[in-house]
């Protein structure tokens, strides 16, 4: 792995602010409920998932108090992040910087937790934005998000973009050594055991026990639900209108069980599977994959692109470099399980499928350099830039309770594989990145939210992030939720799917709650 740091942060402090006291900032599938009762941290009790009570209307959006939030311009840097492809010249972005108990389980100095967030738009209504755990920070994925929304959103919201604690720069964890970043994504399609990747996640846990130290388990959903209530009270909002993809869905889920007077209108795409079990979500996780694949092969057949069969032409590709690694002109080694965690990834956005098939097409003619590209923010670092690797796992790990031995580990791994040839490894390898992590102590938070007012929750037919069953399964459990499904592929609805898009507006400008169930065919 190459190194690429302008210049890397100390370690243990990253993520912590400060020891002193809080900075006072003002139709599918259905299944019961598995989570225990929910963490009363917070000194509020919160009704059991079981509990009827009247219906909760959608609130009406209600302009801000004073904000307590300092903002700077930040237009230029902001651009810099983004990248390619850019966002218009007529996005203006400012950024600021908020404050937020670490709440760590073991916490007895009264940590900070630094959150970074930008807005763009300037809408009188402040909508926050949280993105995936393992994909682009929030603020970035709200930059791009206000460049695809009707123009109506930014004359109404103010979009908020949140890096979640411990991504972007939002003290982005750099724990995990280089060294092993590339095993931790590097388990061959065809060759069966996690070994190399079980030995990398020992190496990752450790170091990351002794770099993060008091914030290792401070490091999950339920804590960034609570930096979210800060974010209201800084913004001046009484109640909390908020954006989430994926992961970010999962955030706003928790945050409704946890402030559930607090929810304002939110729409949560693309919720990940509530389930217990983390090895049968993982295998829904690779059908829909195996299902975004199949719509990549056929979106690329009716372009009439180069790329052929686009299975035929992965395995071209991994049988290749299987026998002979390829190394990039900046020094990176690319074996089979690099290169397809990295079609893996790139899955996910659906305006970059052209951009994949040319790049699985240069990739079987030998050169692999735009292929790897999509693995590069995951695994490595440049300035303010952490590679998501750390976050994720960090994220992930505490989000869950499951750590299962190598051998149901191995054996999860060769049916996943066996069943989803493409990508099954690719996905069954987030099994073993928990192994050393420290286990869970405090029980999961309940699923439900009951009390809270309507939530719309989108689902994705063929999502490789978070596939429609669990999606529909998640939002079964929440009693007020109210889904609608784009029969479509990539992951999230909103900003791909017109029908999804209108029904966002409708629901989050004007208040009007879609019929549950709703089919979006494009």
């Amino acid at each position: 792995m190459r190194r690429r740091f302008a210049r890397r942060l100390p370690p243990r402090v990253r993520l912590v602010a400060a020891t002193v006291a809080v900075l006072a900032v003002a139709g599918c599938t259905t299944g019961p409920s598995v989570r225990p009762a929910v963490i009363d941290n917070d000194g509020h009790h919160t009704p059991s998932p079981s509990a009827k009570a009247a219906p909760v209307p959608l609130p009406p959006l209600t302009a801000p108090h004073a904000s307590s939030l300092r903002w700077t311009n930040c237009d230029d840097d902001t651009r810099e992040r983004i990248g390619t492809p850019g966002v218009p010249a007529s996005l203006q972005f400012s950024c600021a910087r908020m404050t937020a108990p670490l709440d760590a389980p073991e916490d007895t100095q009264n940590l900070l937790a630094r959150i970074f967030v930008l807005k763009v738009g300037t809408g009188p209504i402040p909508l926050a934005v949280v993105n995936d755990v393992g994909g682009e920070p929030g603020s970035v994925h709200a930059a791009r998000l206000a460049a695809q929304l009707p123009p109506e959103f930014l004359q109404k919201f103010s979009l908020i973009g949140v890096d979640r604690r411990g991504t972007g720069l939002s003290g982005g964890v750099q724990c995990v050594p280089e060294e092993v970043r590339s095993a931790l994504l590097g388990a061959d399609p065809a060759q069966g055991g996690l070994g190399d990747v079980l030995d990398a996640a020992r190496r990752a846990g450790q170091q990351c026990a002794i770099d993060l130290d008091t914030a290792q388990t401070a490091l999950d959903s339920w804590r960034t639900a609570g930096d979210l209530d800060q974010l209201r009270q800084a913004l001046g909002l009484d109640r909390l209108n908020a954006l989430g993809r994926g992961d970010g869905s999962k955030v706003l889920s928790e945050y409704a069980v946890r402030f559930p007077r607090q929810v304002g209108r939110m729409m949560l795409d693309g919720l990940p599977d509530p389930g217990a079990d983390r090895a049968a979500v993982l295998d829904a996780v690779a059908a829909g994959a195996q299902a975004t694949f199949d719509a990549f092969s056929a979106d690329c057949a009716a372009r009439g692109c180069a790329l052929g069969d686009a299975k035929a032409a992965l395995k071209a590709v991994t049988d290749r470099l299987r026998t002979t690694p390829a190394t990039t002109t900046d020094g990176v080694s690319v074996g089979p399980g690099i290169a397809t965690y990295a079609v893996y990834q790139a899955l996910a956005d659906r305006s970059r499928w052209p951009a994949l098939a040319d790049a699985l097409t240069a990739a079987r003619n030998g050169d692999v350099t735009a292929l790897e590209a999509y693995t590069d923010p995951v695994l490595n670092d440049l300035r303010d830039r952490a590679g998501r690797i750390g976050g994720t796992i960090a994220t992930r790990c505490n989000d869950s309770s499951t750590r299962l031995p190598a051998d149901q580990i191995d054996r999860a791994e060769a049916g996943m594989r066996a069943k989803y040839p493409q990508f099954g490894a690719a996905v069954a390898q987030e099994l073993a990145w928990c192994g050393a992590w420290p286990v869970r102590r405090e029980p999961l938070p309940a699923a439900g939210a009951p009390g809270a007012p309507p939530i719309l929750v989108a689902a994705t037919a063929a999502d490789p992030v978070t596939p429609e069953v669990g999606t529909t399964r998640a939002a079964d459990q929440m009693p007020s939720a109210v889904t609608v499904t784009w029969q479509g592929a990539g992951h999230g609805a909103l900003g791909e799917s017109t029908c999804v898009t209108a029904a966002a507006q409708a629901f989050l400008i004007d208040g009007k709650v879609p019929e549950s169930g709703t089919l979006c065919p494009a």
